[in-house]
């Protein structure tokens, strides 16, 4: 890949040079205090990706996010979205996303109807004469069909939220961006915008969605980015992120009797191409206590074996197989162990 970011085809037009709705390359934002909120990014948002962009408060977040929809002027760097340049791109490709940036801001004496009225007129590249059937649809599709006489002023926080959503959702859009979408919901509101997330993927939207909540974004997300201090610290696909970017090669863990740990050992470092006079270092043997007994796990990376090669290869050896099963950090241990900071998993 080329140093710059922006590729062009044959009529001079910027691209995202391939299947990308958001590619950034050194985008940085320092403001007048000094303060560099993000540092140099590389962000990559595959097409079709519910990608979700992690990190606590103040991790430079929602400054990316808004220079991706042009609100903020980058200090240097590029970003690309849907293959313009923004923000110089903005009045071509606005149309095409749909975003929900912090807290959404209404007229509070007009009901929430009326606000999305205002809205969808103010958009040149809106069918009028489908708007009201649009914006019940959108209404409909975020719980607040009966609540949309009611004035704005009058809504709790996760309603407002949820009217955000709405507007985001007022015709069909190449790419979702939503900035903390739980934020003000109850448990119940939380796993409707889940599913709500889940269902315009499955339409064909792509979906960049932020949150400093990890547990929520982790039952949706199949690409995960974790920003910390304005730093990228990682991204790909989610499953990769976890495995600490292997490819391939579950960890397995075998419970087994200690009597029966040298034998799991050569079995794990034959299935991993280790060579077997290095069985003792190819996996690690803990006592599992809880089990008694004289029981005990032992893991090991299975490199290209899959994990269904495991069992018969054990019995075929003569290894007393108590459990099997998988390890995986989870999203938070990731982060963790990245940053050396606590993470907010959980309301």
């Amino acid at each position: 890949m080329s140093s710059t970011l922006t590729e062009r085809d044959h009529d001079g037009v910027p691209t995202t040079g391939g299947d990308a709705v958001v590619r950034t390359r050194g985008l940085t934002k320092k403001f007048r205090s000094g303060q560099v909120a993000v540092d140099g990014i590389d962000l990559e948002v595959p097409r079709g990706a519910v990608y979700g962009f992690l990190g606590p408060n103040g991790s430079g977040k929602t400054t990316t996010i808004r220079m991706l929809l042009g609100l903020v002027q980058p200090t240097s760097g590029e970003a690309l979205v849907l293959g313009g340049a923004m923000p110089r791109s903005a009045v071509a490709v606005l149309p095409r996303v749909g975003a929900l940036v912090e807290g959404p801001a209404f007229q509070p004496y007009l009901t929430g109807r009326r606000n999305l009225d205002r809205l969808d007129a103010v958009d040149m590249t809106a069918d009028p004469r489908t708007s009201k059937a649009r914006i019940g649809a959108a209404l409909e599709r975020v719980g607040l069909s009966a609540a949309a006489a009611k004035p704005y002023r009058n809504y709790s926080l996760g309603m407002k939220q949820r009217l955000g959503l709405a507007a985001a959702l007022l015709r069909p859009r190449d790419l979702l961006i939503l900035d903390e979408p739980t934020n003000g919901l109850d448990p119940q509101g939380t796993r409707e915008v889940r599913h709500l997330i889940r269902e315009l993927a499955e339409d064909g939207a792509s979906v960049l969605v932020s949150s400093h909540l990890l547990a929520e974004i982790d039952q949706v997300c199949t690409h995960v980015g974790v920003m910390s201090r304005g730093k990228l610290l990682v991204q790909g696909e989610r499953d990769v992120v976890t495995s600490g970017g292997r490819q391939s090669g579950e960890r397995v863990v075998i419970t087994t009797l200690r009597d029966h740990v040298d034998g799991a050992r050569r079995v794990l470092a034959r299935l991993a191409g280790v060579d077997p006079s290095s069985a003792s270092e190819a996996a690690s043997v803990e006592d599992a206590d809880h089990l008694g007994d004289g029981a005990v796990t032992v893991t090991a990376t299975l490199g290209g074996a899959s994990l269904s090669d495991v069992a018969p290869a054990l019995v075929a050896a003569d290894v007393l197989v108590l459990g099997i099963g998988t390890d995986r950090p989870s999203l938070e241990d990731v982060f963790v162990e990245l940053t050396g900071e606590g993470f907010d998993v959980a309301r």
